[in-house]
């Protein structure tokens, strides 16, 4: 009972906290905005601007790694920025004022100290976030399709579930593939272990004949190591081939920065190195070859000449538009075929 009052007043106080919990832009905007406030406030307090000058340059630093943090939500520098910019309002209580002090100052002060809450309120409501994920029963987010699972029709011979992140969470397969018995079972923002959780309810139980498995680009944003990701992968396509289902294996999609003018969260090489996706990429070909199942490489039709993800086929670097899906049905329809026709021959479906 103890456990259950515990869970109760936890989940109670992350719905409380949710309205404080603010977009990762908006988070930026408003540390931008301290940063600025800061400098000018120290303008007007001499002893403050020498005295504050690590403090600044502490949250300048912290906000900086956040624009290039997953999802620009790292709680850990989000702290570092709040320690640092709460340090500048005690220090700023503490230095004597200029008499009179400007009415400019005191606007920008008040301002400072309200934006300052805003941040706090947010930074608290994504630990009870954080925390409520943590002791969630459903770690996998199970529930997401259990409902879907139960009212899907018998499987047909040509069933193909599609597993994967937010890259095939976003993929309307029922536009792209009308008349196949294609299922989607993308979550967005999972990683490869998490897919693993779920195989059996996504996948095994639905029967499919194949699957395709698009995976490992949110592993490398979290810094999960690559020997953890190939690990991952491997029991999926044992557990795959235990049951005779065959797998497709496609190649992690390239990512770019050509759009991080409009945001600066679209600087995706920081959280997804170009030179560990070819490395995912080359075990994962490697890796099809040895066993016998079909690799799935969409880069040559994506990448550019840098081999970097094309300007046009991604607003934000990382997840495919209308006109990179369209690019990709293709070949995925390719390689289904050649797997449910062929046995699923290891050679890599290459673009046209």
């Amino acid at each position: 009972m103890l456990k259950r009052a515990v869970y109760l007043v936890l989940f109670a106080n992350v719905a409380l906290a949710q309205s404080n919990l603010l977009p990762s832009r908006e988070v930026l905007a408003l540390q931008q905005r301290g940063v600025q406030l800061m400098e000018s406030i120290s303008l007007l307090v001499p002893e403050l601007s020498r005295a504050s000058a690590p403090l600044l340059e502490n949250a300048k630093q912290a906000r900086q790694a956040l624009i290039v943090a997953p999802g620009g939500m790292h709680a850990g520098l989000a702290h570092t920025y709040l320690v640092n910019a709460r340090a500048f309002t005690v220090l700023s209580d503490a230095v004597p004022k200029p008499y009179p002090f400007p009415e400019e100052g005191k606007k920008q002060t008040a301002e400072y100290r309200d934006l300052l809450s805003k941040l706090e309120a947010h930074f608290t409501a994504l630990l009870l976030q954080r925390e409520a994920a943590l002791r969630s029963s459903d770690r996998d987010n199970l529930r997401r399709y259990s409902e879907a699972n139960m009212q899907l029709k018998p499987a047909t011979q040509g069933r193909v579930v599609f597993l994967g992140d937010s890259i095939t969470d976003a993929w309307r397969l029922n536009e792209y593939f009308p008349t196949q018995d294609y299922v989607n079972r993308g979550i967005s923002g999972q990683v490869t272990g998490e897919m693993l959780g779920r195989l059996k309810a996504d996948v095994l139980d639905l029967k499919p004949a194949a699957v395709v498995i698009l995976a490992g680009t949110n592993d490398l944003a979290r810094g999960i190591p690559l020997s953890t990701i190939q690990n991952n992968l491997t029991l999926i396509g044992d557990l795959l081939t235990h049951h005779r289902i065959k797998p497709i294996y496609s190649s992690v999609l390239p990512i770019s920065d050509y759009h991080k003018a409009v945001n600066p969260t679209y600087e995706r090489s920081p959280q997804r190195p170009p030179e560990q996706i070819r490395a995912i990429n080359q075990w994962l070909e490697s890796f099809c070859k040895n066993r016998g199942f079909t690799y799935l490489n969409y880069v040559p039709v994506l990448a550019d000449g840098s081999g970097m993800l094309k300007a046009e086929i991604a607003e934000d670097g990382l997840h495919p538009n209308g006109t990179g899906y369209r690019l990709m049905a293709p070949l995925v329809a390719e390689a289904i075929h050649r797997t449910l026709n062929s046995g699923g021959a290891a050679r890599p479906v290459k673009a046209k």
